[in-house]
């Protein structure tokens, strides 16, 4: 069964949610979850070609400036469980409009900043948002889409606008950067997080699970610390190596606060995050296989972009523009998964995308200082994303397939997590790669180099998850490949 059922009888204890729902009321809710997903994706990557704006308008320092970009991602990672976890007891309805104010609100605060301080911490807020908001926008599409085909193509749009969104960031930055000001990458939120809001608040309505369940909040707290805490030392690993007092120190800190949350959950009556739900293949495996292709998947359009402004010359719209067809790539591989999961199955497909994935990483690696656009960036792009979103809607799908009911909210935090840290990580480690093999140069060809062997690497980490995918979910879900 699929993270939660689509209704129950009335005066069920285990589990409230809405009456069936009429085909346009659901197209309506699937708009609202998604258009939730695509803010939430957006902001990871929206504001990278702003950062030169923001430092000159604000006056921060090039230290104070790169947690722009991490402060959102470590308060999104870091506290995503909990919002999961909270999203299945207090209503996903509820935690949905109150991680999306949360985000607008702190949108606002990030447009009108006039300190620096001011803006790192809009963007932590925002970060915070984003993970109350996230696991919410799953859990409500899943119960307004009853199993099977309809499900399995919403679970496709959701996974296709999240992909979008996050392929949009360079693109939507760059235009809005350079035709108005740094300030309107975060004030355009404000607007659509409003009417999304208000629809929110008329179409959806309440689910949650009540099975007598506290909030862990001994649980949340070692978890949210320990996550934050490894993102940051992996963030530290770009500027001051693997070896530094100051990574080491809280790398270490943060494994041993994940181990004292495992403690803890492995005690708990009523734990956060169940330390059985990992005894489903189904959920350890496909998390693990997100993981890993997150670490490379991830990290494409970060080198993609700079390879674009610091080596080919382009402008950060340009770039942007560049790499729309990718764009549209990603999006297109995810509207084909469903579609084609009936006939390859859904390990097979994910194994596949993967596959695809990792061919393009390979071309991209032979990319030179003066390569033509069609080489150089469209075609390893489009085969690089297509591959990416033919692979994201099966390890959803399979991710959530032996969840109960009741915890929902967690598999779904668990998917975002697990995409969202393997992504800090995989960054960090190709970042510390590609800098070793360009070393101090700045020539175009030295760039191209660490650039080149960052996304070799690359290909390398997503064979490794075709591997994982292949076995580890061998004769997993094979039940479910017929769901369209």
């Amino acid at each position: 069964m699929t993270g939660m059922v689509h209704h129950t009888p009335a005066g069920s204890d285990s589990l409230i949610s809405a009456p069936p729902v009429r085909p346009v009321r659901t197209w309506l809710v699937v708009l609202a979850a998604c258009a939730g997903q695509f803010l939430v994706v957006l902001d990871v990557s929206v504001v990278n070609v702003a950062l030169p704006s923001m430092r000159a308008d604000l006056g921060m320092s090039a230290a104070g400036l790169q947690w722009v970009v991490n402060l959102y991602s470590i308060a999104f990672a870091g506290f995503m469980l909990l919002g999961g976890r909270a999203s299945d007891i207090f209503g996903r309805k509820l935690t949905f409009l109150v991680g999306l104010a949360l985000f607008t609100a702190a949108s606002l605060a990030g447009g009108l900043a006039q300190e620096g301080w001011q803006l790192l911490a809009a963007r932590a807020a925002q970060g915070l948002g984003a993970a109350v908001l996230a696991p919410a926008t799953l859990t409500i599409l899943t119960s307004a889409v009853p199993e099977g085909a309809a499900r399995t193509r919403a679970i496709g749009t959701w996974s296709a606008v999240g992909a979008g969104g996050g392929a949009a960031g360079g693109f939507v930055g760059g235009l809005l950067t350079e035709t108005l000001s740094w300030r309107w990458v975060l004030l355009i939120n404000v607007p659509i997080g409003a009417l999304v809001l208000v629809g929110a608040y008329f179409w959806l309505t309440e689910s949650h699970a009540r099975e007598g369940r506290r909030l862990d909040l001994p649980g949340a707290v070692l978890v949210t610390a320990g996550l934050a805490t490894l993102a940051y030392g992996i963030v530290q690993t770009e500027a001051e190596g693997w070896t530094a007092a100051e990574t080491l120190v809280p790398l270490a800190a943060g494994l041993l606060l994940v181990g004292a949350f495992l403690a803890v959950e492995a005690r708990a009556k009523a734990p956060l995050m169940p330390l059985k739900l990992f005894r489903v293949r189904a959920v350890s495996v496909a998390n693990a296989a997100m993981f890993v292709n997150g670490s490379a998947m991830f990290c494409m359009w970060f080198f993609m972009t700079l390879y674009a402004q610091n080596v080919l010359g382009y402008t950060p719209l340009g770039a942007g523009l560049a790499l729309v067809p990718s764009s549209l790539a990603i999006v297109t591989g995810s509207k084909l998964a469903p579609r084609l999961m009936p006939r390859v199955g859904a390990r097979n497909l994910a194994a596949i995308g993967t596959l695809v994935a990792a061919a393009g990483f390979g071309w991209q690696s032979t990319m030179g200082a003066h390569d033509s656009y069609a080489t150089a960036i469209l075609g390893p792009g489009i085969l690089m994303m297509l591959g990416a979103g033919l692979a994201s809607t099966p390890l959803a799908s399979l991710a959530t397939s032996g969840a109960a009911p009741g915890d929902a909210g967690l598999v779904s935090g668990l998917i975002n997590t697990s995409r969202t840290m393997g992504g800090a990580l995989g960054l960090a480690v190709l970042s510390t790669v590609a800098a070793s093999r360009t070393g101090r140069g700045t020539s175009a060809e030295a760039l191209t180099a660490g650039y080149a062997l960052a996304f070799r690497t690359g290909a390398g980490v997503l064979v490794i998850g075709v591997v994982l995918i292949l076995v580890g979910l061998a004769g997993v879900g094979r039940e479910r490949d017929g769901e369209g």
